[in-house]
């Protein structure tokens, strides 16, 4: 099979090339002006085997700014592939009890936590007073314990799902969601979730 590729690329440059020299050769003109044909020549049949080469890669410039432009991640198959933010982090649109939350993606957090204000918002019952402390990167503070009714990440739903309130406004979706997966992991610039 590598021969065979080996083989039609080497047709491929042999027939580029003969084109070119052929249609030099027919011409009466001086040494530099076929010079510069010839670097033109081989500039566009580079530039068409640069584009046949990564034909199939194209689609994935199209997701990718897709996704860039609208924050949603993109489906692939099975796969969920959440773009890296300016900032470095995986940020992704998810929805709890049918309503959307803009979650971080935090593998270093053990469950998935949202703010109480947007557990008001959602409809998530909270216990009364906060009933844990939680080590965060910020230190030490006090969460409650709630249940969403469902989370769902594109494709990816969970239902019954135990999360933490905390009076911080940020959404963490954790490990508790990510361990559910069949696979996740960081391609890139790419955060891909297998269900």
């Amino acid at each position: 099979m590598r021969t065979n590729d080996l083989m039609l690329g080497g047709v491929y440059l042999l027939m580029a090339a003969m084109l070119v020299l052929g249609s030099l050769m027919a011409r009466r003109e001086p040494a530099a002006k076929l010079f510069t044909m010839a670097l033109a020549w081989v500039a566009i049949f580079a530039a068409g085997f640069v584009l046949f080469t990564f034909r199939d890669d194209f689609g994935w410039v199209a997701q990718r700014l897709r996704a860039e432009a609208t924050r949603e991640p993109v489906q692939q198959g099975r796969q969920i592939r959440i773009p890296m933010a300016i900032d470095g982090h995986f940020w992704v649109d998810g929805r709890v009890n049918g309503q959307r939350v803009k979650f971080l993606v935090d593998s270093g957090a053990t469950m998935t936590t949202i703010g109480h204000d947007t557990a008001g918002r959602i409809g998530i019952e909270v216990s009364p007073t906060p009933d844990q402390m939680v080590r965060t990167g910020n230190g030490i503070i006090k969460v409650s314990s709630g249940r969403a009714d469902s989370l769902q990440i594109g494709t990816i739903a969970r239902r019954d799902f135990a999360v933490h309130v905390a009076d911080d406004d940020l959404n963490v979706l954790g490990m508790n969601f990510l361990s559910s997966l069949d696979r996740w992991g960081v391609e890139g610039r790419w955060l891909v979730l297998v269900p």
